[in-house]
């Protein structure tokens, strides 16, 4: 779910047919990327390294195949069909992940309609991953849909560990990623581009989670993000989350490797499903349909400098997919525009 996904070499034989929701005065399919965004994105989740000249860009998860929904180039109110339908279309598709590299200042009362579009989603089995905003500088406000309950909050973080200064932050971030200095595929004149943001940690994130749904088909939605949450690096004053990185920088290179215990199938393991659930006096949609309460995450060590590393997060990361392999479908969303 993005500006559509454009033809470049890294993403030949990657790209399912894909769907468009009404896009203002864009023409074409959802292959007809109007602004060159969502093939970013999708070239950081799926980029092959395909290219002419021998050197394409790679995505984190090479292996995973991307749906396209294009949307409007802007996050319209919670209510508006187009955006509320294309979550529920790509709920009803075979994707695991969506990734939703966008998002609009709201409130919850606001949020309705797109609220019961994520529990729907949860409720058919999905993941849905969501940028915090790029406006921390400035007015830093609440975004939705990453504070929408059951969607999971991405902030960014530079080489270092730390939150970027650009990022978002609040009680909507639960997850964090790489989000500077990001090269990937593009459709500018040399083919890279390098760019910064939560929506590139958001699709980070994504990628992420499709890497370790490839290697543990079997598990559900709740035990893909309980492991993510388990073995992301932690803020270092040893707290469990923060509102800068929240549970942590996620590590497909731990995850993957040493994921522990799922945990149950059935428990949405963060907080906000239950508490919105407890506000609204209304049951807590899980995978199964089973009612049961939330759970916190697991606290684990925080990250040292050196394994924070954008450049060795990513490689890493990059060779645990080659040698897993397997194909899981993401749906990528767009980033904030305002």
């Amino acid at each position: 779910m993005d500006t559509g996904v454009s033809h470049i070499p890294e993403l030949e034989g990657q790209v399912l047919p894909g769907k468009v929701f009404p896009a203002g005065d864009a023409g074409g399919d959802a292959r007809d990327d109007y602004d060159g965004h969502g093939t970013s994105m999708a070239a950081i989740i799926a980029g092959t390294g395909k290219h002419p000249s021998g050197d394409g860009a790679y995505g984190l998860a090479p292996g995973a195949k991307i749906l396209p929904i294009r949307v409007p180039n802007l996050l319209e109110g919670a209510a508006t069909p187009s955006w509320v339908d294309a979550i529920r279309y790509a709920a009803d598709s075979e994707a695991r992940v969506i990734n939703i590299s966008q998002g609009r200042a709201g409130t919850p009362k606001d949020d309705g309609a797109r609220a019961e579009a994520v529990k729907y989603a949860l409720a058919k089995g999905k993941l849905i991953f969501a940028a915090v905003g790029n406006e921390g500088e400035t007015l830093n406000r609440i975004n939705y849909p990453a504070a929408t309950p059951g969607v999971v909050g991405v902030s960014a973080v530079s080489s270092s560990g730390e939150a970027t200064k650009e990022s978002e932050r609040g009680p909507q971030v639960d997850l964090s990623a790489p989000g500077d200095d990001i090269v990937t595929a593009c459709t500018g004149k040399t083919g890279l581009c390098t760019s910064h943001g939560t929506s590139d940690a958001t699709a980070l994130t994504s990628a992420s989670a499709a890497l370790l749904w490839s290697a543990h088909p079997t598990w559900t939605n709740n035990q893909i993000l309980r492991v993510l949450l388990n073995t992301a690096g932690k803020p270092v004053d040893g707290v469990e989350r923060n509102d800068y990185i929240g549970y942590g920088v996620v590590r497909p290179r731990v995850a993957l490797p040493t994921p522990g215990d799922p945990g149950p199938a059935d428990v949405y393991p963060l907080p906000d499903l239950a508490a919105a659930a407890a506000a609204k006096d209304a049951p807590v949609p899980s995978t199964g349909g089973k009612i049961t309460p939330s759970q916190a995450p697991q606290a684990v060590p925080a990250v040292d400098k050196d394994d924070s590393g954008t450049w060795r997060w990513l490689a890493l990361g990059l060779g645990a997919c080659v040698l897993i392999g397997g194909a899981v479908t993401a749906v990528v969303v767009r980033r904030a525009r305002r």
